[in-house]
C-alpha cells in the first residue's frame, strides 16, 4: 500500500523581484489506486506543486509536510525521492546531448534499483515498452529529447514510467502539444502503469480531453495556490462547460 499525503504546504518560488509565494496551503492525500487529476488556470500552483513533490532546487516549501507511506519527502534529495517511488513526467522535457535514450534509461533504473538490470532482458523490456508508444527501436540510439517532436517527448517520459515502475506517478499537463493520435497512445502508458497494481497518478491538466482516456477518481480546482474545489470526474465536465470564471472573477453585487 501507497499513499502520498500533503499538509498545509506552503511554497514560494526565486524571481528576479525576490521569492514570490505560489502555494498557499495545499492539502491533498493520493493512495495507490487513485488518479488524481489537478485542473485550474494558469498562474494557479499546478507545475509548482508537482515541482516541489519532486525537489526542484528553484522551489522552497516554506511550511507544511509531503510524505510518502509516512516518510518525510521533503528531507530526502531528489535521487532518494526518485528511489523512494516518486516520479515526474515534466511540462517541457529537457535536452541531453550526447546521452543516448538506451543508455540513459538503464542508467535510471540502476541508479533506482541499486543494481544493473540483466542486459540481454533489458533490451527487450525497452524495445517492448517503445513498440507500445509507436517508438521505433532505434528511437533508443538517439541522444535525449535532441531533435525530438512534442509528441515523442512526451512518449518518451512514459516509457521512462513503465520501465522505471515508481509508486506515484506525478505527470505535469503531458497531454500538452499532442495531436489525438499520440494522446492516445500516450494515455494508453499510463493506463498500464496504473494496472500494474498498487500505483498512483497525479495528473495536471488544463483540459478534459485527457480524461477521457484517463479516468479520474477525483478532480481538484487550483485557484490561487489553493485547492478551490473538489470533486468527482463530472466536476472537470463542469470545467468543460463553465471555464474557471465563477473562481477567478469577482461575483456580481
Amino acid at each position: 500500500m501507497s499513499k502520498l499525503e500533503i499538509n498545509d504546504l506552503h511554497v514560494t518560488v526565486d524571481t528576479e523581484d525576490g521569492p514570490k509565494q505560489i502555494l498557499k496551503g495545499v492539502t491533498l492525500t493520493i493512495n495507490d489506486g487513485e488518479t488524481h487529476a489537478i485542473m485550474g488556470p494558469n498562474g494557479s500552483g499546478k507545475s509548482t506543486l508537482a515541482y516541489s513533490i519532486a525537489g526542484h532546487p528553484k522551489y522552497t516549501v516554506t511550511g507544511g509536510t509531503i510524505t510518502l507511506d509516512g516518510d518525510d519527502v521533503l528531507s530526502m534529495s531528489v535521487d532518494e525521492r526518485a528511489r523512494a517511488g516518486l516520479f515526474l513526467a515534466m511540462q517541457y522535457p529537457v535536452e541531453v546531448p550526447g546521452v543516448s535514450v538506451s543508455n540513459f534509461l538503464r542508467t535510471a533504473k540502476t541508479a533506482i534499483d541499486g543494481e544493473a538490470p540483466k542486459l540481454r532482458t533489458w533490451v527487450k523490456d525497452v524495445n517492448a515498452a517503445l513498440a507500445q508508444l509507436d517508438l521505433d527501436p532505434t528511437f533508443g540510439t538517439r541522444n535525449v529529447n535532441e531533435g525530438f517532436s512534442g509528441g515523442e517527448k512526451k512518449r518518451h517520459e512514459i516509457a521512462q514510467l513503465e520501465l522505471l515502475d515508481p509508486k506515484v506517478a506525478v505527470l505535469d499537463e503531458t497531454d500538452s502539444g499532442l495531436d489525438i493520435d499520440a494522446l492516445r497512445i500516450v494515455s494508453e502508458g499510463v493506463n498500464r502503469f496504473k494496472s500494474g497494481g498498487d500505483k498512483a497518478v497525479l495528473l495536471i491538466t488544463h483540459y478534459t480531453r485527457v480524461l477521457r482516456y484517463i479516468k479520474p477518481d477525483f478532480v481538484h480546482v487550483f485557484v490561487d495556490g489553493k485547492i478551490a474545489e473538489q470533486g468527482g470526474p463530472e466536476l472537470a465536465d463542469q470545467l468543460e462547460a463553465e471555464g474557471y470564471d465563477r473562481y477567478t472573477k469577482p461575483a456580481a453585487v
